[in-house]
């Protein structure tokens, strides 16, 4: 797994891969379309950002890699990577009740606030990526 040099893209499988933390500045990408919806993407070394149709979908703080993001109605699933620990945000379902996995072992409940944000942190670091699956219950 490495960086995604274009910023965003869709792999073979449907899902999406997206964030280049090793850029010095903030790098975007807009009007990335995907089936019936456009996406946008900022990231750089301090901050990896997805938004879908105008709405947030994901943020990472330092940058990150994302690939094979999926999401579904229950659940969310991705690999991701970066060069230290981060701590990441989804936008989901409001005040709802999600089980959390990491690398396929269970992180725990979390409940969503009101604006439908879930933040988790992540132990990342060299040439390693992490698994994260996000299940409603």
């Amino acid at each position: 797994m490495s960086v995604i040099s274009e910023l965003i893209r869709t792999e073979a499988d449907g899902k999406i891969s997206f964030g280049d933390y090793t850029l010095a500045s903030k790098t975007k990408k807009d009007n990335f379309a995907h089936g019936t919806d456009m996406y946008k993407v900022k990231t750089f070394r301090e901050i990896t950002k997805l938004e879908c149709n105008g709405s947030f979908v994901y943020e990472s703080v330092p940058g990150t890699a994302v690939n094979g993001l999926d999401f579904t109605e229950n659940e969310v699933s991705f690999q991701v990577e970066g060069p230290e620990d981060a701590e990441i945000t989804l936008g989901l379902a409001d005040s709802t009740e999600y089980e959390v996995f990491i690398n396929d072992e269970n992180a725990g409940t979390m409940k969503t606030n009101l604006g439908g944000k879930l933040t988790l942190s992540v132990e990342l670091g060299a040439d390693s990526q992490t698994a994260v699956r996000i299940v409603k219950k």
